[in-house]
This record gives structure tokens, sequence and C-alpha cells, in this order.
């Protein structure tokens, strides 16, 4: 054994290894630049992989100290392998001896290129352990174990598209994104290399005094995490307990612990500088919870702080920083609206509240990046395992002004029939243009069937306008209901000077049953609308209603002024309006129930808008009246808008009457009976 230590200690001094890191597409510069610091040279790159010669103590720093890479392998072999047998002869021919003993327990990995005479990994690794296997039996040993699960000795094989074989010995023993401070995990969490390449360009640590950094959908808190290893100079390696050298024969244990040493004393002295204020949000208390065993278990506790909270809810703690998040992916077709408009809500939050820090997002839907709505100046192409990636990386020039659309009201003379239409636009304009600039209103009605020659009511969304045609009565003779419309359209074009992508139509007959809210046409265009803080998507083509009730603002308004830490019960919920403004209000719970699956995913793309997420702002499919039957929950403030029908294949219901019995608590608008569902009254039972 003797012999073996002073050819080892021979080795450690005198030997440059060949050493190769892999490592995740996209990072292997960082790598690189990694390991020139740690003495390595003839540094070269390829992808997923970075080669380098260095000597024994090269090697430990990186398994210590590497914050990207996935593996370090050390080459002990390098052979042609056109077939299984060569491979193993070429194995058996080792001196291994030199690496392990008898008593040595060992694991084969495999990795084979697409194009490589082998093509059965699994196979390829047995042969591999055979060649081992063989070779002590050949001396008269016993044959040394395998061990699946942290071998004293991890061996690995990668045949490429030549068929040259690379055998080594796996030093970090089993991926390095195994820091050992995560006890739990969230769904699909990030892992810990990757979270650091994150960090490191988004731009951390790249000024020499940071002031802050945050994480708006912190998870189990490894992009924190990591930023605090990154700012403490803390080795990542530090807390593993098991690397593959140990049960090394020519692993140089006093180096190693020379090593270890030096990372303490770093550590140490990089806790007690000065430290920039860290701070996790989350919307699921599960995550948040994790999130702080994770911060406690990397003695991190007293750095980083977590917090439960939606975007909405995001305000800078000061000037200039670092906002860095790994939002959902919305790789599945029936998230992708709703990732879509919460890009949407953290674009105009970033804007609006953080100008001048550094934004770095990590988005899987390179489609989606335009609802962001940034200007992005770094773009890096990464993969989180096998999917396609993309870090943006920009700063928000300063915080922006409400953009505000203003409408300009034509005083060129109109003449003829549309006179006296074009006098009515243009006075109730004048009127209600005022009061909308001075309320800040974008969203509200300009007209409506004030003259009964032009039945019709024409409401403004922002800049689109909405126009709705009544039903002429059977008196009328239909081509002149039909010229007056068409009249009508091109008064309110001329007056309001809108051109016609802007103006929408509709006719509204009297509705009868589940026709008043069915689908009017074939596309689904949304269009974002704004009505105080919160924001709103809005349809004028594809159903008789547009999704946001103008008649509702004030009440809506009420709710979002009384919510602050009310749990909220919105029934008959339709696109959650009344939700959004509970839960922009501070609501610390909100539960919309209606029976629509339609309404219900309108509703959580609404909420999705304004960054409103998270298991406390619940959407039940139900019919309302069965669920209040069942439901045990407590609510504070309870909306309640119920339609006089039911579009159900059950009984229909007088729904609104069987309320009555649910005590003077209850505020609710009801529809007329008529079912022409622009007119409402307001009841207080």
């Amino acid at each position: 054994m003797e012999n073996l230590e002073e050819k080892g200690a021979i080795m450690q001094e005198k030997t440059e290894f060949l050493l190769v890191a892999s490592c995740a597409a996209g990072v292997e510069t960082l790598v690189a630049d990694e390991i020139k610091t740690f003495g390595g040279s003839v540094v070269k790159v390829a992808r997923g992989v970075v080669n380098w010669s260095g000597d024994l103590e090269s090697a430990y720093r990186t398994c210590l100290w590497s914050r990207y890479a996935s593996r370090i392998l050390l080459q002990i072999g390098l052979f042609e392998a056109t077939n299984e047998d060569q491979m193993y002869s070429h194995v058996f021919a080792v001196d291994w001896q030199q690496h392990m003993d008898i008593d040595t327990t060992f694991a084969v990995e495999c990795n084979l290129a697409g194009k490589a005479n082998i093509n059965h990994s699994k196979f390829a690794a047995l042969r591999v352990k055979d060649g081992v296997v063989d070779y002590f039996r050949e001396l008269g040993e016993e044959r040394p174990s395998v061990q699946v699960v942290r071998p004293d000795l991890q061996l690995n094989m990668h045949i490429d598209d030549k068929n040259m074989a690379t055998l080594s010995i796996d030093l970090s023993g089993e991926s390095m994104h195994r820091r050992g401070y995560r006890a739990d995990g969230v769904m699909a969490p990030l892992k810990e290399n990757l979270a650091a390449a994150i960090v490191a360009l988004s731009g951390w640590c790249q000024e020499k005094e940071e002031k802050f950094i945050i994480d708006p959908m912190c998870g189990s808190g490894t992009l924190l995490i990591e930023a605090a290893l990154m700012w403490g100079d803390s080795a990542p390696g530090l807390s593993r307990s098991y690397f593959g050298f140990f049960g090394w024969n020519l692993h140089n244990s006093d180096l190693w612990s020379k090593l270890i040493d030096e990372a303490v004393d770093r550590e140490d002295e990089g806790m007690e500088k000065s430290w920039p204020i860290m701070v996790g949000y989350d919307a699921d208390p599960k995550a948040v919870a994790i999130a702080r065993k994770n911060i406690m278990k990397a003695g991190l506790a007293e750095k980083i702080q977590v917090k439960q909270a939606s975007v909405s809810q995001l305000q800078k703690p000061g000037d200039g920083g670092l906002v860095v998040c790994n939002p959902p992916y919305g790789e599945r077709l029936s998230e992708r609206q709703e990732v879509a408009q919460l890009y949407k809500a953290m674009g105009r939050v970033f804007s609006t509240r953080f100008g001048g820090w550094r934004i770095g997002m990590f988005i899987s839907n390179a489609n989606l990046a335009d609802n962001i709505g940034l200007k992005w100046d770094e773009r890096h192409n990464l993969f989180n395992g096998s999917i396609s990636c993309r870090l943006l990386v920009g700063k928000p020039s300063a915080e922006l002004e409400k953009s505000k659309f203003v409408w300009h009201i034509s005083d060129d003379e109109i003449e003829g029939l549309g006179q006296p239409f074009a006098n009515r636009l243009r006075k109730n304009a004048k009127k209600i243009l005022k009061w909308a600039n001075k309320e800040d209103i974008q969203c509200f009605r300009i007209y409506d069937k004030d003259l009964p020659e032009f039945n019709v009511s024409i409401d403004f969304y922002d800049k689109w306008i909405h126009v709705q045609e009544y039903a002429p009565p059977k008196t009328i003779d239909p081509k002149l209901a039909k010229d007056r419309f068409n009249l009508a359209l091109s008064v309110i074009r001329d007056v309001f000077g809108a051109r016609r992508e802007r103006v929408f139509i509709k006719t509204r007959n009297r509705q009868k049953g589940k026709n008043q809210y069915e689908k009017q046409g074939e596309e689904k265009k949304m269009h974002v609308v704004q009505e105080g803080d919160s924001f709103f998507l809005v349809n004028f083509t594809d159903y008789l209603d547009t999704g946001l009730f103008l008649d509702h603002r004030p009440i809506r308004k009420l709710i979002g002024e009384i919510a602050q830490g009310k749990r909220f019960l919105n029934l008959f919920g339709y696109t959650g309006s009344a939700t959004v403004h509970a839960g922009a209000g501070g609501a610390s719970s909100t539960t919309t129930v209606d029976l629509s699956t339609t309404y219900l995913d309108w509703a959580k793309m609404n909420l999705s808008l304004n960054g409103i997420k998270g298991p406390s702002h619940r959407l039940i499919k139900a019919d309302c009246v069965e669920w209040l039957a069942e439901e045990e929950g407590t609510y504070d403030l309870i909306f309640i808008d119920p339609p006089t029908f039911s579009n159900t294949k059950k009984e229909r219901r007088e729904t609104g009457r069987q309320f009555k019995n649910f005590g003077p608590s209850f505020t609710f608008k009801m529809r007329d009976a008529t079912g022409v569902a622009n007119e409402y009254h307001n009841y207080m039972l």
C-alpha cells in the first residue's frame, strides 16, 4: 500500500491529467472561465463539454468550486472500440491496481453517440464491468463488487461517432448540481448549476456593490441560494458528502483537506462582509415553506427572506438591483394563453416599477417573449434538461408613463339624415369624455339608443369602438333599418376618426336561454383594456357580450376598495373581473365559481394578466346553488351576479329567487327577466 501512496504522490506532483467537464449546452464559456482560475491549461470548448489539462489540484478545485459543471471526468484510457469485444480487451488491459483494489466497490456508466457501432449502453457497461472484474481474477484475486449507488469508484465510458472510446474516472461521482442543501423541491425545479448560470449571465456580482436581488417567483429558492453562494464566496461543493474520488487509490486526502480548509476560510470571510438585500416571493405557501427549509439548510436564513405574494404585489425596495426569475413556461397548449397573460403582467410590473434595474427572465417559449414587452440587451440560449430555453437580460430605461389613448372629435359638418345622429354623438362625447378623462376611465358607453331612428348602443373600450345594433320592430322595413344602420356606422367613423379595424359591430336580438352567451363567430381575438389599476381581456367578435360589463364598474371599484385582507367569493363569476379587483385590492383569498369552462378559462387569463396567481385564488367549475349547499368555507365579502336562466341540461332555475333566504349580507346583481343582458337591477337582500 505504501508503494501505491508513493506512486500517487509522485503522479500528483508531476502528472498533467486529461480532464473533461460536462455541462449544459450554453454554459460552456462559464465553465471554461472557471477552469482557468482553477489552474487548468489548454482549455478547449465543445458543445456540452470543456476539455483541459491539469494536475490533481486543478481537478479537485473544479469538483469543489465549479458552479456550472455537471460532472468532472479524469481520462485513463483512449482507444478504438468498433465492437464490444474490442472494447472489453482494452478495458482489461488497464492497470486497475493503480486505481482500485478488490475491496473497492465500483459502477459503470456508458454514453454512446448515435452513430457509434456499439448501440446498447447497458450491454456496453456490462462488458466494461467484465473487463475490470476479469483483470483481478487473472491475478488470482477476488472480484471487486459492483455498487450502483455511491460506489467507491465511478467509471465512465464514452464512445463517439467515430467509435473512439474514452474511459474515465468520474471524480464528481454524481451530478454536481446536487449541492446538498435542497431538502425538498417543487414541480420541475431548476438544477442548481443551471440556476447558478442564470444568475451569473443575468449580471449578478458584476458590480462591486449590489444592493438588491429579487426573485418574484422563487419556487424552492434555488436562484436566490445560488446568488448568495456566489456573493458569500461559498464553494458549491462544500456541503456535498460524496465525491467519486473518495475511494480512488490515487486520492490525495491531504490535498483535499487543504482545499476544504481554504474553502471554509473563504466562506467565513464572505459571511462577514456587507450583503445585499435578497428577497424571494411566491404565491404558493407550500413553495414558500420549501424555500425557507432549503435556505436554512444552506445556512443562509439570515441572508435571504422569502415571502408569500403574487407578481401583482411586487414593489422594488430601492434603486438599483437585479430581478431574476424562472416563470412558468407554458409548454402545454392548455397553459399557453395563461402564461402569455402572466408575461404581460410581469413586463408591465418591471417597466413601471423597476426602472433602472436589471431583469433576467428564463423562459422556454420564445414565441411568448414579445408578451413581456421589454427590450432585451442579451439573449442566452440554454437548456433546462431537454427543454430549449432562453435567458433574456435587459434593463428598463426608466419608469414608463402610462400610455393613454386620446379620442379626437371631428367638427366637420355632416349633411343629410346623419346630421342629428352626428350632433348627438358630439354632444355626448364632449360631456362623457371630459368625465372619463377626469376619472381616468377608458371603457364607457357613449350612446345608448338616444334617437329612435338610430337604435344602437356605442361603447368605447380604450381605442376600440363596440357598436351594438338592436333588432328593429317588425313594423319597420328591413331595408330601411339596414340603411340607417350603415349610415350610423359611417357617421361614427367620421365623428371619431376611427379606422374600420377599430370598429366592431354586433346585431343584438332579444335572446332566449343559452343563445345570449353562445359563441357568435369562429375567431377568438382578445384585446387588453384597463380599468383603474387592473387590466382585462375583452372580445368584440365571438360573443354577444365583451367579457367586461361596463355598468358593473362602480361595484368592481367598491370591491377593490374594501377587499383588503378579506376572503372574497364571486358566484356566477363570469370572466372574473370582480375577482381581479378583489385580488388587486389585497384580498387574502378569492374563490370564483361558474359552470362555464369558457368563462373560467377567461377568468384565469384575466387573473394572470394582472399577476394574480397561486392556490389562494381558486377557480371552481360548478353549479353555484349546488356548490353553496355543500360549501363549508367562510367568506368575508361575497359578490353575486346570477342570471335568470341556466344553460345546463338540468332543470332551468329562476336563480335569483333561490338566494332570498341567504341573509341580508348578500349584495348581488340580477339580469332583467326579459333576457336583455345590458339592463341590470341592483338588489340588497
